[in-house]
């Protein structure tokens, strides 16, 4: 891989990192200001050779989502690696509506496999692009936040930005 770029912006919801490969897709993205965690959700191997402080033009959209545009994220491209479910699964992500989260049993059903919670749970656990992919939008069978990398705070706190 070649040079990657990490952009770090303030946000209502604490430091916000976006790294982005060569083509600008995101790669990482979340609520921190420590490249080391940023770096920390790729696989060794999926790691860029270099990465460099700059600018991104992911980071608009995170700025429009924040003012209140919250569909301004969807067109960003991001770069995930993994199995074709994953990559299906991934995509589902990115077709929740904001206000509208699903189940982790409702998301399962979504990718035509609605017995397999645990897999759902798990695309949404390996997600690395977060708020582009927005795997915040899924909940536990009971509405209860469940796990997110980022804080079950910051998952919380968009979720009641999106349901307006």
């Amino acid at each position: 891989m070649s040079t990657s770029t990490l952009q770090f912006l303030d946000t209502p919801d604490g430091p916000f990192a976006i790294l982005v490969d060569a083509d600008g897709r995101v790669l990482v993205s979340g609520w921190t200001s420590d490249a080391e965690a940023v770096l920390a959700r790729l696989r060794p191997d999926r790691r860029p050779d270099e990465v460099v402080e700059g600018t991104t033009a992911a980071a608009d959209a995170v700025r429009a989502y924040y003012d209140g545009e919250l569909t301004a994220i969807d067109a960003v491209e991001v770069r995930q690696f993994g199995t074709p479910l994953q990559q299906a699964g991934w995509d589902a992500l990115r077709r929740i509506t904001p206000g509208a989260p699903l189940t982790y049993t409702g998301f399962a059903a979504a990718l035509g496999s609605p017995a397999a919670v645990r897999a759902a749970a798990s695309i949404c656990a390996r997600n690395a692009p977060a708020l582009f992919v927005p795997c915040h939008r899924v909940l536990r069978g009971d509405g209860t936040m469940g796990g997110f990398a980022w804080g079950t705070d910051v998952k919380r706190r968009l979720l009641e930005r999106e349901a307006g």
